[in-house]
């Protein structure tokens, strides 16, 4: 039982790791971080070392927008990258075939989960 976990274990962290590593992931992450908050930090250094007050607060109040807990920032940030991937990269079979079985996945996992949801509550009711 343990060597399957195991087992089950490295085939997650490796199928995770050759995902996250794919070059054209992370060209359209690193685009969609820029997009969404790598320009704040760009200009704020910027505005900085040219005395640019003005620019230097407006990027930093962005920035400190972004460090206020449950910000959805990753989450836009995942979602651009995921768009660019489809949109740079169309061809990408096998990126785009992993992020199509991950979702399908999850969303049978959210099914699951409501389904042992309502049989607990119908448990407590009878």
């Amino acid at each position: 039982m343990k060597e399957s976990l195991k087992q089950k274990i490295k085939y997650w962290i490796k199928t995770i790791v050759q995902f996250i590593l794919n070059p054209r992931l992370l060209l359209c992450f690193g685009l969609a971080w820029i997009i969404t908050n790598g320009w704040a930090y760009i200009t704020t250094f910027i505005a900085v070392r040219l005395g640019i007050e003005w620019l230097a607060a407006v990027a930093g109040g962005y920035l400190a927008a972004l460090w206020i807990p449950f910000t959805p920032e990753k989450i836009i940030t995942v979602i651009i990258a995921i768009f660019l991937l489809k949109l740079l990269f169309p061809h990408d079979k096998k990126t785009l075939e992993k992020l199509h079985n991950m979702k399908e996945k999850a969303k049978a996992e959210i099914k699951n989960l409501k389904i042992k949801r309502k049989n607990k509550k119908d448990l407590r009711n009878e």
